[in-house]
């Protein structure tokens, strides 16, 4: 995405911000002109180079009220800006956030987690650092305008001078434009991999302490953090190069000018006053060049931070990053949105028809499922490792995209599955459930406030484990809930999906955690519930027995399917899974789905 681009859809996304934002840093950048003319006025006074209307007195009473005006001025300029800055974080933040979390579920993150908080953290900083010299370059560049027309007035010559640092820094920063890219490309990447090593070794430090391998991790971390360190300093010594550059060209360029104005003063064409005026406006022109070549540098490396950020929006454009959508600084947050079940949603029978959907560069996946579930059903999905099972359940629910094949609720085709197949619809545990670092409680209801939490724990069998915790719905879980066991986590889960009151439940090998006993409770509880649709990957006898149809999957085809009885009579595939023969769901069915 264009820099230009990104800028210009910033700035009118709080228009009205923006606007005071700018005008308040143009006029504290424009205050030293009105300084620079009254102290020419006071010299000249002092000197009596030229008449002054004003007493001496009076002109230095202007120049402090000048320069509180401008104290006063930066302030609220601060102000301003930084409630834009911190807002504008946050919206580009946000509108990347919900594009991962609320965009088509066949997303892939294109690196690690750690990488992509570097990009969050990063990247979106290094884009409003670029945006915040936007104001800096307008206030000395419409500074610079003035005060030349002033000073051509005054001396021609020597203000033809001021232009020819700018000329060599702008030369300068554009053949250097290439490398500059390349160094904070090098810097972001080996910046990214060190974060993701060391969320990774938090989130392992068991595993880590099991294999003794704390060594070997510590090896690794130090060798890419020298590799981090290479390319930070290489990135970080080329900018102060650069910028030291473009600061010693301007400091000539001031003393080139100072040289010419002591000239100008002998031969009595310039007074006392001028050059005070000229020595108190050179400094801000002369940096003016100095911001241009910042800019220029800045333009490049902000180009590479966004390209960084359009990686995460894949699927749409790159200017989603900065569309204008609400931001919640202040005040009571949204309420998440909740929607009651009516008879809107009720499920009476789902069906697919000729179901593909193969994984990118790989033969794997399905082909041709036709799948029919009715109201009150439970159907079992069950096959070997990689058979599909999983692949079918985030096609049918659109978290993988249909290669071809048709699925309808109710004889209506859905366009949409990802967004239509949601709660009160349907709800889903997948087969290795996230649970975040937060309470229990917190966990289930991920945000809803109306919902019968009593009555989830009862159906995932957790009403005895929950008092048994240290602070019962209250306890905090832990990183992916370390505090809880394999069985509580899936149970966790299960109660999350309960506690939606979906139509349709969808369980990706559920009980494939629990014991015998915890198992046939939640079957039975959920039977209860005649109303309950299930859709159920397992190899589990005890699902197996109770459901009322078995799809047999092999090799992404339907191998089989009927009730268990008849299978067991006819299939040969269903007696080698049953016998333990062939080798069941244990717990990735389709890797590359799940990666």
């Amino acid at each position: 995405m264009n820099p230009f681009v990104a800028s210009w859809r910033m700035m009118r996304w709080r228009p009205w911000l923006y606007t005071v934002s700018f005008a308040l840093w143009v006029g504290f950048y424009l205050m030293p002109l009105a300084g620079g003319l009254i102290t020419r006025e006071i010299f000249n006074t002092l000197t009596g180079d030229a008449p002054a209307t004003l007493g001496v007195w009076t002109l230095l009473a202007l120049l402090v009220a000048s320069e509180g005006l401008r104290i006063l001025v930066f302030y609220l300029a601060m102000f301003f800006w930084m409630i834009f800055w911190f807002t504008a974080q946050a919206l580009m933040r946000g509108n990347v956030m919900r594009w991962i979390v609320q965009g088509p579920g066949t997303r892939t993150l294109p690196d690690s987690s750690g990488e992509i908080v570097s990009r969050f953290r990063d990247d979106v900083e290094e884009f409003m650092m670029y945006f915040d010299n936007y104001l800096d370059l307008t206030g000395q560049g419409v500074f610079a305008v003035i005060a030349l027309v002033i000073m051509l007035r005054i001396n021609p010559l020597i203000t033809i001078f001021v232009f020819l640092p700018l000329v060599g820094i702008v030369a300068v920063t554009h053949m250097m434009s290439t490398r500059i890219k390349r160094y904070r490309n090098a810097n972001r990447q080996t910046t990214g991999r060190i974060t993701a090593f060391i969320g990774e070794m938090f989130g392992g430090v068991q595993a880590l302490k099991v294999a003794s391998a704390e060594d070997h991790a510590i090896d690794h971390f130090e060798r890419l953090s020298a590799s981090r360190q290479k390319a930070a300093l290489k990135d970080r010594l080329f900018t102060e190069i650069l910028d030291s550059f473009n600061l010693n060209t301007a400091n000539l360029g001031i003393g080139l000018i100072l040289l010419l104005s002591a000239q100008a003063m002998q031969s009595g064409n310039f007074t006392i006053g001028d050059f005070t005026l000229f020595a108190g406006y050179i400094g801000w022109i002369a940096g003016f060049p100095r911001w241009v070549g910042r800019m220029l540098a800045r333009h490049n490396q902000v180009a590479v931070s966004l390209d960084r950020l359009g990686a995460l929006l894949e699927g749409t454009s790159p200017t989603a990053m900065v569309e204008s959508t609400p931001t919640y600084t202040h005040g009571p947050l949204p309420e998440v949105p909740y929607t009651p079940k009516t008879g809107v949603h009720r499920l009476e029978r789902l069906t697919t028809s000729g179901l593909s959907y193969r994984h990118p560069g790989s033969n794997r996946g399905i082909e041709a499922i036709d799948l029919s579930l009715l109201r009150g059903s439970f159907t079992v999905i069950t096959g070997r490792i990689g058979a599909g099972k999983t692949t079918l359940l985030r096609v049918l629910l659109g978290l993988l995209p249909k290669d071809s094949g048709a699925i309808r609720w109710n004889g209506v085709e859905i366009d949409d599955p990802a967004s239509f197949l949601v709660p009160p619809r349907s709800a889903y545990t997948p087969q290795v459930p996230r649970l975040f670092s937060d309470t229990l409680r917190d966990n289930i209801l991920m945000g809803l406030s109306e919902a019968d939490l009593e009555a989830a724990l009862r159906l995932a069998v957790m009403e005895r484990d929950v008092p048994a915790l240290e602070h019962g719905l209250d306890t905090v879980v832990g990183t992916r809930g370390v505090k809880l066991s394999g069985g509580q986590i899936q149970r966790t889960a299960a109660a999350r999906m309960f506690v939606r009151d979906a139509e349709l439940l969808v369980f990706d090998d559920l009980s494939s955690a629990l014991d015998v006993e915890t198992e046939r409770l939640l079957w039975e509880r959920l039977f209860e519930r005649q109303s309950a649709t299930c859709l159920v990957v397992s190899h589990r006898r005890a699902a197996l027995r109770r459901a009322d149809h078995i799809i047999v999957l092999k090799d992404g085809r339907v191998e089989a399917e009927g009730r268990l009885d008849d299978l067991l009579l006819t299939s040969d595939e269903m007696q080698r899974l049953w016998h333990g023969e062939a080798e069941p769901l244990s717990t990735g069915d389709d890797a590359i789905a799940v990666a």
